[in-house]
């Protein structure tokens, strides 16, 4: 059995769902226009020029809706699907996911954004299987605007396969190879890890670093 593990944001989908999110939100009137679009722009450069405070973005993204009643939030999901997400699900990313579990190959979404905003998501794409940045929640279930445990970004999504793997009781050595799809030079330590990094819509960055060392590029749609 192979291991394939797909990066979300930019990966399967050409924007950054967090961001996406957040956006949406200011159009149905939970977050102010104007400074929530200044933070959210604001905190996607960092992530794009590698200098996230992760801690601080969930805490920011959360906060206009983990107040919400659970009524709110599934219909918000449910508008942010079908009026953002859907729309922007290319044919040829459906079809690289479906490849891989038609050959029978572990199929695995590893994404920074939380599991709140990608757990759909990744059902959209026919997988169960989601390595996200978990929130944290109380004792009443509700958001606390902090991260439980390790949150899956960088050397975190490491760590995230890893005790994954083991929670289904297996091993990276138990797979006859792996590979990681991704935009982002924040994911080099997992194209790193993995027997076949393949740099897909990559920024300037990681497109230069994978002709460099010989990595496939994939482009399955434009950015």
């Amino acid at each position: 059995m192979k291991l394939a593990l797909f990066d979300l944001d930019g990966t399967l989908i050409p924007k950054d769902s967090d961001h996406a999110f957040g956006e949406f939100l200011i159009t149905r009137g939970w977050a102010d226009e104007a400074e929530f679009r200044r933070r959210n722009d604001a905190f996607y450069e960092d992530y794009l020029a590698g200098r996230l405070d992760i801690d601080a973005y969930v805490e920011f993204a959360t906060s206009p809706w983990r107040g919400r009643s659970e009524a709110e939030l599934q219909h918000a999901t449910e508008g942010f699907l079908e009026d953002v997400v859907r729309p922007m699900i290319h044919p040829q990313a459906l079809a690289l996911v479906q490849r891989h579990q038609q050959a029978g190959d572990l199929v695995a979404v590893v994404t920074a954004t939380n599991d709140f905003v990608t757990r759909p998501i990744a059902r959209l794409f026919g997988v169960e299987e989601l390595i996200a940045t978990t929130l944290q929640r109380d004792a009443q279930g509700r958001v606390t605007g902090r991260i439980e445990g390790v949150p899956s970004f960088r050397e975190g999504k490491i760590t995230r396969v890893h005790a994954w793997l083991a929670q289904r009781g297996q091993r990276w050595a138990d797979f006859s190879s792996s590979c990681f799809y991704s935009d982002s030079t924040n994911d080099l330590p997992l194209l790193e890890c993995v027997s076949e990094p393949v740099a897909t819509n990559p920024g300037p960055g990681l497109e230069r670093i994978a002709l460099e060392r010989g990595w496939p590029v994939l482009k399955l749609f434009s950015p």
